[in-house]
């Protein structure tokens, strides 16, 4: 781990820190709402919930299932049933949608029946608008929430991997989830420049299917694709090229088909994307102030989100910028672990609040 991460200032017992006559009538939780996936933190508690962002429908638009339930009925579903995802490009797209998973997820880690919830610390993209911030807090307030805060999610994620923010330090950030890829960098508790780019990791499933369509005739699923990226998904040359069987149905005869792909192919299929991330970084690098620059010169670039596991991309990126590069401990609980600790002692980092 670099220093940064193996030496940080302990956070100030504030009131917050403190348990209250009354804490056990309320949940208070952090939550990771993402395109993808949403986790939750439960105060004094840990992650307790981490389920794919999807709710199952049915015709009078009341949910039948929510997170891994509706996950496995999605693209098997029959009319009397639709599987709908509430956020796209790391925002609500469906405000009603959002407001049944939330409350869902919420009934799924509360301990007691009775508890309610008092705070939540949601977690946003910078580059959201006013709009769409006020969306996430009315959901949540609809969903049972007394009190809202919000934090973008690269501090989030510098604070889950264990960065010290209200240091006079540049720290560069780049979070790649399933919508968007979060790139900031952070000094003395607040963000620098920043630059949200919406693309992630759906938009690499998207280029999957569409490879296959078009040099297979070979129709995919989005969860097909997932596995595809998951498993042969890269950035750079492997030393080892993998290959993998992938069944979907035959355009010209619609008969389900089989056919063989190589990890190279997959590479070639999002690379566009993939590139578009690299330059976007690049540019990041470009806006930086000079000793900020300095800063990341010594301390490097810091990958999280699900995207910092597609292989060799910790490589591609240090091979393009000349700088280290480092991936997270367990990039996929990055943001919610820092959305954690700002609701475990909310008076040290109000300031990041937004």
């Amino acid at each position: 781990m670099p220093q940064s991460e193996a030496h940080t200032k302990k956070p100030s017992t504030g009131q917050n820190s403190k348990g209250g006559l009354f804490d056990w009538l309320y949940t208070d939780i952090a939550i990771d709402l993402g395109t993808a996936n949403t986790l939750i933190h439960a105060r004094n508690q840990g992650i307790v919930l981490n389920e794919p962002s999807i709710v199952a429908l049915n015709l009078e638009n009341q949910p039948v299932a929510i997170g891994h339930e509706a996950r496995l009925m999605h693209e098997k579903t029959h009319k009397k049933i639709r599987t709908v995802r509430p956020l796209r490009d790391g925002v609500i797209a469906d405000f009603e949608v959002a407001e049944h998973m939330i409350r869902g997820m919420i009934k799924k880690v509360k301990v007691r029946w009775y508890s309610s919830t008092r705070k939540m610390v949601v977690c946003v993209p910078s580059g959201i608008t006013e709009v769409e911030k006020r969306a996430v807090r009315d959901s949540a307030e609809h969903a049972g929430a007394k009190e809202v805060y919000l934090v973008d999610e690269p501090m989030a994620a510098a604070i889950g991997i264990g960065l010290d923010v209200h240091e006079p330090v540049g720290n560069m950030i780049v979070d790649i989830g399933g919508g968007t890829t979060e790139i900031a960098v952070i000094a003395l508790s607040g963000i620098v420049y920043s630059q949200s780019v919406r693309l992630g990791g759906d938009e690499l499933n998207e280029d999957i299917i569409n490879y296959f369509r078009r040099n297979h005739n070979l129709l995919i699923g989005e969860r097909t694709a997932e596995q595809v990226k998951c498993v042969l998904g890269s950035a750079a040359p492997l030393d080892e090229e993998m290959e993998l069987t992938v069944k979907g149905r035959d355009l010209v005869n619609g008969v389900p088909r089989t056919r063989i792909v190589t990890s190279k192919d997959i590479r070639e299929a999002i690379s566009e994307s993939v590139n578009t991330i690299v330059e976007s970084v690049t540019k990041s690098l470009e806006q930086t102030p000079p000793e900020l620059s300095a800063d990341i010169l010594d301390r490097g670039i810091f990958l999280t989100g699900g995207g910092a596991l597609l292989m060799n991309l910790d490589k591609l990126i240090m091979e393009t910028t000349d700088l280290p590069v480092h991936i997270a401990e367990d990039p996929l609980t990055a943001v919610v672990r820092g959305t954690g600790k700002v609701l475990e002692d909310l008076d040290y980092y109000r300031a990041i609040l937004t």
